[in-house]
């Protein structure tokens, strides 16, 4: 790390830092809302949104700073294993290909802004919705808080904040005026500042990965070279062990495809994603972005190649921090102007999926705890008003988490966080084809999916910690060390088939489905004035959503 403030890259990382400020307070005017205080608007941009601005946005949320940072650290760390994240993204686009119209169908019907309004109309269980509302709440809370170090990665870099003698205030004050911005414009323009600003996030990205691609390689004598010492350097054993490997070893390709399968399973269940696909205008524009958004799929693949990139050019040492490797590659290699443009690149991915994130988190609460458990007769307005403060307090929580806690505690949460959200899979997906399952035996499986992976992460350790070290164990049965996850999921359909073929045979009350076949094929609403949710005052339940509305 070189001595001091890097002043180019930082006064150029300000340069981008206030040009997206400037976009996020100037999205409020933006493809203005006909009725600003409907929840419609403020959480889901008018649901207006078309092709491009989807994509931009699905990619600005599902790509974000710390997949950035993280995606090659992995490498850099362990080799091929780190590699996962290709082959899960493009397992994703198929998978989601069957269900996101069908959600986007039913919910622009029904008004529905999160998938647990869903699961409440389609089961008609209250206790089945919270469940699912409080997993995607406690699950997207760590990975905001990873946006936060990704930021915090390319400020150390550059030499911002002070080192450990410096007090607490002034090391963070950075992170917390960056915090402060983000948090100014989310409440003030909702969803589409961060749809405005992901333009700017995902060209400075692809800018800035197809030099690397290019320039760095020169640099270092040719992927030859970087290989080859890629390979040198794995090969040095730390207590007789490996640090890792070029290619996947037989003892790691069960949990190297486990986890790929169970996390392309679960990455459209999070908060932030269902909230990008609703904000679109048409069932088209779903379908349209689940066939082009795997070009990020090809520059992730580019990204990860980076981590051996840093390990050629000798970025770090024994016990170095690997979340600060692409970070510190970049200033090493790079001019410090581009330096500063590749910089900015990373603090913007985390400026975007951060406040979507927290959108999505407060739309969750606000629907369904605080509508649903708290005051069923809110209006439109006192809904977009409780969903500006609780995402206000959710971006506090993880600005707390970042600061007061170790960085590999937050990210072993994140991964925890993965685990829970796919638990969400058989309610949501399963109720997007059949009404089959049961919804007591639904949230049955939820619990003992939930508890399972809960207990199986508790048990993980490392060297540095005793407890959520990982996310891999071994697999019932089969003997092979494998992503607890996808083993909870397993167990939790297993208990929801069982306890339905019960509880059906005993004719126990199934709940009323509010929805019907037709309502998931459908292109768009009629235009009636209706509410976002029955309970809403001065209209009837069950009547339709305005299109675009």
């Amino acid at each position: 790390m070189k001595d001091g403030v890097n002043g180019v890259a930082l006064g150029v990382f300000i340069f981008f830092f206030l040009a997206v400020t400037v976009l996020g307070f100037l999205a409020a005017r933006w493809r203005r809302a006909a009725d600003p205080l409907h929840l419609d608007e403020w959480g889901l941009g008018g649901r207006s949104f078309g092709t491009w601005v989807t994509w931009f946005l699905l990619g600005g949320d599902l790509y974000t700073a710390y997949t950035f940072v993280a995606v090659p650290a992995a490498i850099y760390t362990a080799g091929a294993s780190g590699f996962f994240a290709v082959p899960y993204t493009i397992i994703t686009y198929p998978l989601v290909f069957l269900f996101l119209p069908r959600l986007w169908s039913v919910s622009h019907k029904h008004g529905y802004v999160t998938s647990s309004d869903f699961i409440r109309g389609r089961f008609g269980s209250k206790s089945l919705s919270v469940a699912v509302a409080i997993t995607g709440i406690i699950a997207t809370m760590p990975y905001i808080a990873l946006q936060l170090v990704g930021i915090q990665a390319v400020l150390d870099v550059m030499g911002v904040g002070g080192g450990d003698s410096t007090n607490w205030f002034l090391k963070d004050l950075p992170l917390l005026i960056a915090f402060g911005v983000l948090a100014a414009y989310t409440y003030s323009s909702g969803l589409r500042a961060p749809a405005l600003i992901a333009f700017v996030k995902d060209a400075l990205i692809y800018i800035v990965i197809a030099v690397a691609i290019i320039y760095i390689p020169y640099k270092l004598g040719g992927f030859d070279d970087i290989f080859r010492k890629a390979s040198d350097a794995y090969a040095v054993k730390t207590n007789g062990v490996a640090r890792g490997s070029l290619v996947t070893g037989p003892k790691a390709q069960w949990a190297y495809a486990t986890l790929a399968m169970g996390s392309a399973m679960a990455l459209f269940l999070y908060p932030h994603s269902v909230t990008a696909v609703l904000s679109s205008k048409s069932r088209d524009t779903i379908r349209r972005n689940t066939t082009i958004l795997p070009l990020y799929s090809l520059m992730l693949g580019l990204l990860a190649l980076l981590g051996f990139m840093a390990l050629a050019a000798d970025v770090g040492g024994k016990g170095y921090n690997a979340q600060l490797a692409i970070p510190q590659l970049f200033e090493n290699m790079f001019p410090s102007w581009f330096a500063g443009v590749a910089f900015a690149a990373i603090g913007i991915g985390a400026l975007v999926p951060a406040a979507i994130m927290s959108i999505a988190a407060a739309n969750l609460f606000t629907r369904n705890i605080y509508r649903d458990l708290i005051k069923p007769d809110a209006t439109p307005a006192q809904q977009t008003a409780v969903s500006k403060i609780v995402s206000l307090v959710v971006k506090i929580g993880a600005l707390v988490f970042v600061l007061t806690m170790d960085k590999t505690v937050a990210i072993n949460f994140q991964l925890l966080g993965g685990i829970w959200i796919l638990q969400t899979l058989p309610a949501i997906v399963g109720g997007l084809f059949t009404r089959w399952f049961h919804r007591w035996a639904l949230l049955a499986g939820w619990a003992a999916g939930m508890g399972y992976g809960t207990w199986k992460a508790y048990e993980q350790s490392t060297p540095a910690q005793s407890h959520f070290g990982g996310n891999s164990d071994m697999i019932p049965w089969i003997g092979e060390k494998g992503y607890i996850g996808l083993t909870a999921f397993v167990l939790n359909v297993g208990v929801a088939v069982v306890l339905t073929l019960a509880l059906r045979a005993f004719k126990a009350p199934a709940g009323i489905d509010e929805t019907a076949p037709a309502d998931y094929t459908a292109e768009s609403a009629p235009a009636v004035p209706g509410p976002t949710a029955p309970g809403d005052p001065g209209v009837s339940p069950g009547l339709p959503e305005p299109a675009g509305a």
